[in-house]
């Protein structure tokens, strides 16, 4: 089966100074496919300081820089793509700012109906969820496993799982079908620090793509 790959999302909140040093040692062996800064609610001088600071150190780890929610911030920070949920700007909107060059990816929550749309629009990928309660946000919307079953049966468009995702849990949904796992709090939170979480996790995808 394909291996899965890590997505990473910034903590709900951090201390940009000391997040910043946290980022470079996690980073440095480059085993995250995509860091996405989620700062909620946040002033938007806020998010383009720590996007300022954060993305190259995500880019010089081969990381795709993502920005969530904003395609006007993503746009001003030149950002490797965007993430965009269904109360977010629509897709098009967001391409027309970013280009066709860069990453947008889309939250469907539980539903391939939105998913299809998304990925016939042009979409680079969807993501499902929460598949387990999250502390990064009120979840409304449960997925099941079943749907990136189906998703990778019926679509070519990849697929992320999103929400409450820690190496606990993790294995049903990477073999389901997960292109990615979204994941935060099992990374910053690792009681060996952020660097052995993200070893952990990938030492999982390997273990499940050798079969």
């Amino acid at each position: 089966m394909r291996r899965c790959q890590l997505y990473l999302i910034t903590p709900a909140k951090f201390d940009l100074n000391a997040f910043t040093q946290i980022c470079r040692e996690a980073l440095v062996e480059g085993h995250v496919a995509a860091f996405q800064l989620r700062m909620k609610d946040a002033a938007d001088a806020d998010i383009l300081a720590a996007g300022k600071a954060l993305k190259p150190i995500a880019q010089n780890a081969a990381c795709a820089f993502i920005v969530n929610d904003s395609p006007d911030l993503a746009a001003r920070l030149d950002a490797d793509g965007l993430h965009i949920g269904q109360s977010d700007a629509s897709y098009a909107q967001a391409r027309r700012l970013l280009g066709p060059d860069r990453i947008v990816g889309v939250t469907c929550h539980n539903s391939r109906d939105l998913a299809y749309q998304a990925a016939e629009a042009g979409a680079d990928y969807v993501a499902f969820g929460a598949f387990h309660p999250t502390q990064t946000k009120a979840a409304q919307y449960w997925a099941d496993p079943e749907i990136l079953e189906i998703w990778q049966q019926t679509a070519l468009t990849p697929c992320v799982a999103i929400g409450g995702i820690n190496l606990e849990n993790a294995e049903p949904l990477i073999r389901a079908g997960a292109d990615f796992l979204a994941v935060s709090d099992a990374v910053w939170s690792h009681p060996l620090g952020p660097r052995a979480g993200i070893a952990a996790f990938n030492a999982l995808f390997d273990r499940i793509a050798q079969g």
